[in-house]
């Protein structure tokens, strides 16, 4: 017969890609979603080692993992109003032509990088809700149960939620079927290869007219100080970041991004520089998010120093 530790494992093994899906949804950060989840297993653990008889694992676990994400979000935001520059997510990878998403990336074709930035703008409770009902499809009785709101209280906060964020912040409830992912990597397989080349017509066929880069230094790593828009500009900015790449050894690595096509940015000594999603519409690129901030890289492997911008010194 299973002990109690074989049933936490088991809830363990079952219930962790769904809780970190809704951590990392919540926080739009690798590491913090990580501890949250371990936070939210240790409470289980605790609330059985005290006697406490849990019917719904799944029910805990989701209500302990959410009210987390929105404790930390309070605690957080004033961190983010002081962000320098453009503030992305930490990104979800998965390498390209592999089997499939793995365990952190089945929540990346919802959560994409745009959709967690629009996710930025609402309360820690809103973002909870809209989250909860629009990505992972919980009736409104579950919202209300697990955020501590009314059902109707749920349904007010998500339609202020929805209105505030546009219709831009529907999310995709579907990961992309196989052709749709060979097609991706294709275009970023082109693009990439055209930008390391210094191929401008080649990259400017892939550009839509109105395309935006966005970089991610978080102060630590140069980028861009505001967003790129335009195809020309953004193409020249390309050509000439991989001109420079191309003399430090830079390699590229395709990828998945948070469900997007990407690719992953290596120094000649393999250490992680920075990441690269693209947002495909038409059969083109209408945005590039750049992530180079050192500390949103770490989960990925050694970062390396050639993007990081020098240490402010006390009398700098």
């Amino acid at each position: 017969m299973p002990g109690p530790a074989d049933v936490a494992g088991a809830a363990e093994a079952e219930y962790r890609p769904l809780l970190f899906s809704i951590a990392y949804g919540m926080t739009g950060s690798v590491g913090d979603a990580e501890d949250i989840v371990q936070d939210t297993f240790l409470g289980l653990t605790r609330a059985r080692q005290a006697g406490t008889t849990i019917a719904d694992p799944k029910a805990y676990l989701t209500t302990a993992v959410t009210r987390l994400g929105i404790n930390y979000l309070s605690s957080a935001r004033v961190r983010r109003e002081t962000y320098v520059g453009d503030w992305l997510p930490e990104p979800v990878v998965v390498p390209a032509g592999g089997p499939g998403p793995a365990e952190h990336a089945e929540l990346a074709d919802s959560l994409s990088m745009a959709f967690l930035v629009l996710l930025e703008t609402l309360s820690p409770v809103e973002r909870a809700v809209f989250m909860l009902r629009e990505v992972f499809g919980y009736g409104y009785p579950d919202v209300a149960r697990i955020t501590g709101k009314t059902a109707v209280n749920c349904r007010q906060i998500f339609a202020r939620a929805r209105q505030r964020i546009g219709a831009g912040g529907q999310a995709r409830h579907s990961a992309p079927t196989a052709a749709r992912r060979a097609e991706g990597e294709e275009l970023a397989r082109r693009f990439f290869e055209a930008a390391a080349g210094g191929d401008m017509d080649a990259l400017l066929g892939m550009l839509g007219p109105d395309v935006v880069m966005h970089g991610d230094g978080g102060g630590k790593a140069q980028v861009r100080g505001r967003p790129l828009a335009g195809r020309q500009g953004v193409m020249r900015h390309l050509v000439g970041l991989f001109r420079r790449g191309r003399v430090l050894g830079v390699a590229l690595r395709l990828a998945w991004i948070n469900g997007q096509p990407g690719a992953v940015a290596y120094d000649a000594t393999g250490r992680v520089i920075s990441v690269f999603a693209l947002d495909v519409a038409d059969g083109v690129v209408q945005a590039i998010r750049a992530v180079v901030n050192p500390d949103k890289l770490g989960h990925l492997g050694p970062v390396s120093d050639l993007a990081r911008l020098p240490r402010r010194t006390d009398d700098g």
